[in-house]
């Protein structure tokens, strides 16, 4: 059978980061080694850090430290998340070579999330891309699949959201899966909406993440985000899974022939060790199968 899909994909890896903000603090160290892994083994886009209040994320305390720690590193682009102007500046300041950004199609979780409306959280993205400067931001719009709370969350929504962050200077647009609602229905009905140009935040929930990204795949689509071990899950959203484990896709990818630029085997090993680090085991199924 012939399918008709890129010849390779751009994988941001958001482990260290995504991944790990719900876990147990990890010491700085830890969290440098494990991006420098991370680039070792392919990673060329890496979101090491979260510049947000550490009261109230304990495990992104030290996003500052982290960038030191990995300052004169090279191959690879580390990316921050900021939730404000503030977080814009102080991760500018610290090292960040690209920014990512949260606002929310569902008005229940972005308040939950940010204490912020849809509204105020788009219009706040000209202000963070402002005290950017230079830097690339990416604006990643979570629910942008449906929302756990019985909100209605349309296609055209979403797509209204794109325009608008991208009227605001957003240079790159990410459309987040966060609590692991989608179907490859609603991927295919966002996509056509939206264009497939963007890049794609997808949670194993429900088992789905993988599915639903040989559906993006199949639209078009060339850019996701992916964490090592399958590692994340938002902490405002009950019952949301991890991420989609980053071996797992590139497994996909390598038997499809896509080129993703990323060692299997060593990603492998690095979702295996990544479990002593948070005292659990992980949820990628290539990662439990292979250390069986």
């Amino acid at each position: 059978m012939s399918w008709d899909l890129p010849d390779s994909i751009s994988i941001r890896e958001v482990g260290p980061r995504d991944g790990l903000q719900p876990e147990a603090p990890v010491s700085v160290g830890a969290r440098v080694r494990l991006v420098r892994s991370l680039v070792a083994a392919g990673v060329v886009d890496v979101e090491a850090a979260a510049f947000v209040s550490p009261k109230a994320v304990p495990a992104m305390a030290g996003a500052d430290e982290v960038f030191a720690g990995l300052a004169g590193d090279s191959g690879a682009r580390r990316w921050a998340l900021v939730p404000n102007v503030k977080g814009a500046e102080l991760a500018r300041a610290a090292g960040a070579d690209a920014l990512t950004v949260t606002v929310s199609a569902s008005e229940t979780y972005s308040q939950a999330n940010v204490n912020q409306s849809t509204d105020e959280s788009v219009e706040a993205v000209g202000a963070i891309v402002e005290a950017a400067g230079d830097l690339e931001i990416d604006t990643v719009i979570s629910c942008a699949f449906g929302s756990p709370y019985d909100e209605a969350i349309g296609p055209f929504d979403v797509a209204h959201i794109v325009e608008r962050v991208q009227e605001a200077g957003s240079t790159h647009i990410t459309l987040a899966d966060t609590t692991g609602i989608a179907t490859p229905e609603r991927v295919a009905d966002v996509i056509t909406a939206v264009g497939p140009r963007v890049r794609l935040h997808l949670h194993d929930t429900r088992g789905t993440a993988l599915t639903n990204a040989f559906a993006a795949l199949l639209l078009g689509v060339a850019a996701f985000d992916t964490a090592v071990g399958g590692l994340g899950g938002s902490p405002f959203a009950a019952g949301a899974g991890g991420n989609l484990a980053t071996e797992d896709l590139v497994h996909l990818c390598d038997g499809l022939g896509i080129d993703t630029g990323i060692d299997l085997e060593a990603m492998v090993a690095i979702a295996q060790d990544v479990g002593g680090l948070v005292g659990r085991p992980v949820s990628s199924r290539l990662a439990n199968v292979l250390g069986s």
